[in-house]
């Protein structure tokens, strides 16, 4: 019983981490695309803030489909006047940075 205890208590820690490394990836892959140059996590800059995206499609089961074509195609109207132009990310980096936007 005890030696099962320890597998569960590894297997969360592993899993914790594994989850803070994606979040710490998601984090670089925004950077390394240029997200932050109009993006932050907390503040608007040119667009919303990471958060203010999370707080808009919090509970919509269609949003990660819904952000990741948006910023694949670009788009204006959501959040004012100052168009998104499309962004050229791969779709396996841009999934990562989509759920970790979500995350906020």
């Amino acid at each position: 019983m005890r030696l099962a205890h320890i597998g569960l208590i590894a297997t969360i820690g592993l899993l914790t981490n594994a989850a803070c490394l994606a979040a710490d990836s998601a984090d670089k892959l925004a950077a390394k695309n240029n997200c932050l140059a109009c993006h932050q996590i907390d503040k608007k800059v040119v667009g919303p803030s990471y958060k203010e995206v999370a707080a808009k499609y919090k509970g919509d089961k269609s949003a990660e489909s819904k952000l990741i074509e948006k910023v694949k195609k670009g788009g204006t109207g959501v959040w004012g006047n100052i168009p998104m132009p499309a962004q050229n990310v791969k779709d396996d980096e841009l999934k990562s940075i989509v759920k970790w936007i979500l995350s906020q």
